[in-house]
């Protein structure tokens, strides 16, 4: 997907089932998210004609759909992180 998903972190919380889902995120919309973030981007992709006009098609409505569950997922981890800096141990960084 685009180059910042490979350099921030995934942050999940594991649900009543066990199952891992990001912070902010429903189960369906990590899948979705973790789906799309492992389609190759355009300077990723094989130059061929039929991967180059797939690559185009899947970016167009691809790439918008991963900024949308990352801006949610990220709004939603600033959140948390906010709430949850005053219940840190002294000398506790999460970073």
């Amino acid at each position: 997907m685009t180059s910042f998903g490979n350099n921030a972190p995934r942050r999940y919380f594991v649900d009543a089932v066990g199952r891992r889902v990001l912070i902010g995120l429903t189960l369906e919309e990590t899948f979705e998210f973790e789906r799309l973030d492992g389609q190759p981007t355009l300077d990723q992709a094989d130059r061929s004609v039929a991967t180059l006009a797939e690559t185009i098609l899947w970016s167009a409505d691809g790439e918008q759909r991963w900024l949308e569950l990352y801006a949610k997922h990220d709004g939603a981890w600033k959140a948390w992180m906010a709430q949850n800096r005053g219940e840190q141990p002294a000398g506790f960084s999460l970073y």
